[in-house]
């Protein structure tokens, strides 16, 4: 799983040649800021999710008692919301890495995020933007006052402000943070690495604040509270964003990248019945100029997809003009530009694997309920909330992630001899592993509770079995995240081509669009299935009746399977080099 494939006749050639471009260029030379950037950073991002994780993590609740709507329509509204916010960073990728570059997306995304705010604070305080209050009791007499169709259409206008903030600042702030890295050198890369651990961890902290704190807030004391600390939260966040204005380093947009892509396409469908030179005698037969723009991304010429490097096969002197650039960039296309799209070529394989391996997890969160409401959830006096079981994730991530990142990692180095001790795809590994254990002991759980139920349970259908026998799924959960989600991330940020950060970033918010939808198709499919056989429906709403086990064992057969399909494709996988990966 730590292949680097490449010719390498071109690679010293390349080396040899920006060794000298380096040593005569003085903005090749600038340090980038590293950590001095990262108090702006990561503070941003802090705030920044405060406001917007705090919205989303109660928001149904919100729909449902200050709009006075069912539970269907606020799920909906909800799940309508969260697939938009999703499908949106791959627009906003795409606009930061072609014209407007990180820095400019994410401050325009965050004035869009802070309008979404402002109006939804307002829909709360305001009395003309929602319906009158409705007590429990006229909800279900079915008396309340409706929402009016403008209070409607103002809550939706702040929700699509909120998905363009969302679509900008998602796919640009950890691309944005890693450009602040010299990854040609062994401090940025380690550095960029701590980043990862450190941004997830504090990400957790700010779920476990939305969770309780927050929550509490909006639902004993007042929404308007709420939503006013999430306003406030983003401008704080956007005033610590435009404080580093003079620290950070950016990295500046090359223009269309599925232009440059479309070239290269074109390119080698014009020129493949020619043939590829032989390594040895490839010098001056491709089309290499000079890197100008980021001379630490420059990527030497790969095996890997062959058939794209007749692109860059200069036939003729004719096709280059006086100073050494193509006449016809349709015709013959760059190195770089046809290793650019190799790149997002070989992770594509590795992103579809990202899609199933976080399954398990988000059918953990939803079904584990279930099994809460029928355990013992008092411990002495306190009797703990179904729903807050899943508290032992985001404590078990916020304490293992800093620990493995100072204490584990480092010993690991010493013993492998590798950078931070295991590989980007060894991590990940391990985060398919732990997800498959996750669903594996959910399920085994799920028979001994059963079990107990039957025997000795009480009329109400609880088993005599402490709620904490879920806390091993959820640590489980804790560590899929920890390797899986932080693997993922840091995979796809670094083999993807500094051009093509944000979107490749962005690939994280679309698998969790489709892995959503797909987890939804399963779910349908298990029980109208089930449902139609004569049997008890596996997930009927009464967990007793149902054989949620079953369930859970399927999910860890699908996540078996796409374990063995990472697999074949981490094997085959060669990780990305530069000419100057090894810079001192």
């Amino acid at each position: 799983m730590n292949r680097e494939c490449s010719i390498p006749s071109l690679k010293k050639k390349l080396l040899a040649e920006e060794t000298l471009l380096v040593e005569s260029n003085p903005t090749t030379n600038q340090r980038k800021p590293g950590w001095k950037a990262m108090p702006y950073i990561l503070g941003n991002n802090t705030a920044e999710r405060l406001a917007n994780f705090g919205i989303q993590t109660n928001f149904i609740v919100y729909l449902m008692k200050v709009y006075n709507m069912d539970h269907v329509l606020a799920a909906n509204i909800m799940n309508t919301w969260m697939a938009i916010s999703n499908v949106v960073p791959l627009i906003g990728a795409f606009v930061a890495d072609s014209y407007l570059g990180k820095f400019l997306t994410i401050a325009i995304a965050s004035f869009a995020s802070l309008i979404g705010l402002v109006i939804l604070m307002l829909t709360a305080w305001v009395p003309q933007l929602h319906p009158t209050p409705c007590s429990i009791q006229q909800q279900q007499s079915g008396i309340c006052n409706d929402h009016t169709d403008f209070q409607l259409w103002v809550l939706i206008f702040g929700l699509f402000w909120l998905s363009i903030g969302t679509g900008g600042i998602r796919p640009c702030s950890i691309p944005f943070a890693v450009d602040q890295f010299d990854l040609t050198t062994s401090e940025g890369r380690h550095g960029s690495s701590r980043f990862y651990n450190l941004y997830y961890t504090t990400q957790t902290l700010v779920m476990l604040i939305n969770q309780t704190l927050l929550v509490y807030i909006e639902d004993s004391v007042s929404w308007t509270l709420g939503y006013g600390l999430f306003t406030m939260f983003m401008v704080v966040s956007i005033i610590i964003f435009f404080a580093g204005i003079r620290v950070y380093s950016y990295v500046q947009p090359e223009g269309s990248i599925f232009y440059n892509i479309a070239q290269v396409l074109v390119a080698a469908r014009h020129k493949k019945h020619l043939h590829l030179p032989a390594f040895e005698d490839s010098e001056g037969a491709f089309y290499d100029p000079t890197f100008q723009n980021d001379l630490d991304g420059k990527l030497p010429l790969t095996k890997e997809f062959s058939c794209l490097n007749k692109a860059a096969i200069v036939v003729e002197e004719n096709e280059l003009t006086n100073d050494g650039s193509s006449k016809d960039p349709w015709r013959l296309c760059s190195i770089q530009q046809i290793e650019e799209l190799k790149c997002m070529l070989k992770i594509i394989p590795i992103w579809v694997t990202s899609i199933i391996v976080f399954i398990p997890p988000g059918q953990l969160s939803i079904f584990s309920i279930s099994q809460a409401l029928k355990m013992d959830r008092n411990i002495g006096n306190f009797e703990i909330h179904a729903g807050s079981v899943s508290v032992i994730t985001l404590i078990a991530i916020g304490i293992f992630l800093p620990f493995y990142d100072s204490v584990i990692s480092p010993l690991l180095e010493k013993i492998t001899k590798q950078e931070q001790g295991l590989t980007t795809l060894q991590r990940i590994g391990l985060g398919h592993g732990s997800a498959i254990l996750s669903v594996v002991v959910a399920g085994l759980v799920e028979i001994r509770r059963r079990k107990l139920t039957i025997s000795m349970g009480d009329s109400n259908g609880v088993a005599p079995m402490s709620v904490m026998w879920l806390a091993p799924q959820f640590l489980l959960i804790a560590f899929c995240h920890i390797f899986g989600t932080v693997g993922y991330t840091e995979f796809f940020n670094k083999e993807s081509p500094n051009s093509m950060r944000s979107i490749s970033n962005s690939l994280l918010c679309l698998n969790i669009s489709v892995g959503s939808n797909l987890s939804t198709f399963i779910v349908n499919i298990v029980h109208s299935y089930t449902g139609k056989q004569g049997g008890s429906d596996w997930l009927d709403s009464d967990i007793n009746k149902g054989r949620l086990e079953y369930f859970y064992f399927i999910i860890a057969g699908l996540a078996v399977l796409n374990l063995c399909y990472f697999i074949f494709c981490a094997r085959k996988y060669c990780y990305k080099i530069t000419s100057l990966k090894d810079k001192k």
